[in-house]
């Protein structure tokens, strides 16, 4: 499996955003690495990486991104492996944590998804959708939806505007306009983003921003009409982009984030459900882990990050003792390693 947080493409998306960006690469790894942070501390961050194809060959790449930190004054290296060449038998959060790793505070890209084989037939894929699911795959023209793709960054106007639309009515945080407005610029003409457009009557009433890489189609941004809710035009959507990629000769659907577990409470098992309905297997990474390049900087980074939740939570010690107690350890961290 290629991953698109991994590749050159996403490489130049991130300078295009005003990112340092770091590769390495060594016998049996490879990594890119973007300059994170600011004035609570700097960090390089590895998305779904390193890469590599055995413990030792993750150790070397380790090594590597631990020099460049130190180099950039960073404290401490953020990473999301996500291949079980790594870790072999054992768990991986067994593996990082032996390491020195840490879980981190923030957790970013998913740690669970469900991911579709693309290898099996047409026929096999539609069949393992749900039953309602394959209803709607072969009668959604009847309805006269129709769906198309696109690479012009343009067309992310629409993308953009049920994505706003979600997001007002139902009170959840999304990706900034500028921010897929930029990531349309820099991939779409490229190739390695496509935006799938469904439309009835000819007006578009839903989108989905799509990444490739070499063998992998990820399911990233979706949004449609509520007006048009009765057509579950999503469910049609996703099996148009799932049999697009298989025709496209990927390997793989990545449908990009799913709930740990099938509880009905966790607040990912409406669109988890979801995912599920179109079959494949659920796959789980160990997260996301730090490894303190500086102990007394990520130190103080765990202080900065726990007084601001405990402020988020109108914690009154957090205002006066927390925050301040740990934005000093940050100046004298900071005061260290500008000699």
């Amino acid at each position: 499996m290629t991953n698109i947080l991994q590749s050159d493409i996403w490489a130049q998306f991130q300078e295009a955003n005003g990112h340092k960006v770091f590769r390495g690469q060594g016998d049996g790894w490879r990594y890119l690495a973007i300059l994170e942070g600011g004035k609570t501390g700097r960090y390089l961050y590895t998305p779904y990486g390193p890469e590599a194809n055995s413990a030792a060959a993750f150790d070397e790449a380790i090594a590597d991104l631990k020099r460049v930190a130190s180099e950039n004054k960073c404290w401490f290296v953020r990473v999301e492996p996500t291949q079980s060449d790594i870790w072999g038998n054992q768990s991986g959060e067994a593996f990082l944590a032996a390491r020195g790793f840490k879980l981190s505070p923030r957790q970013i890209q998913p740690a669970h998804t469900q991911m579709i084989d693309l290898t099996q037939s047409e026929d096999d894929l539609i069949k393992g959708m749900s039953s309602s699911n394959r209803n709607l795959h072969r009668n959604i023209h009847k309805k006269g939806v129709t769906f198309e793709k696109s690479q012009d960054p343009a067309d992310i106007k629409i993308l953009l505007k049920y994505l706003d639309e979600t997001a007002t009515r139902l009170g959840f945080n999304r990706q900034q306009d500028d921010y897929l407005a930029k990531v349309a610029e820099v991939l779409m003409p490229a190739g390695a983003a496509t935006l799938f457009i469904a439309k009835v009557d000819g007006k578009p009433i839903g989108a989905s921003l799509n990444y490739d890489s070499d063998d992998t189609r990820v399911y990233a941004h979706t949004a449609t009409s509520f007006e048009h809710r009765k057509l579950k035009v999503g469910t049609p959507l996703l099996s148009y982009i799932m049999l697009d990629a298989k025709e496209q000769g990927l390997k793989q659907l990545d449908l990009f984030g799913i709930a740990p577990t099938d509880d009905p409470e966790h607040e990912w098992a409406g669109f988890t459900q979801f995912k599920k309905s179109f079959g494949g297997t659920s796959i789980a990474y160990p997260g996301t882990w730090d490894l303190p390049v500086s102990t007394p900087g990520y130190k103080a980074y765990q202080g900065i990050r726990a007084g601001r939740e405990a402020l988020a939570s109108g914690k009154k010690f957090a205002t006066t003792t927390l925050l301040p107690k740990a934005k000093d350890a940050v100046g004298q961290v900071r005061a260290k390693i500008s000699k």
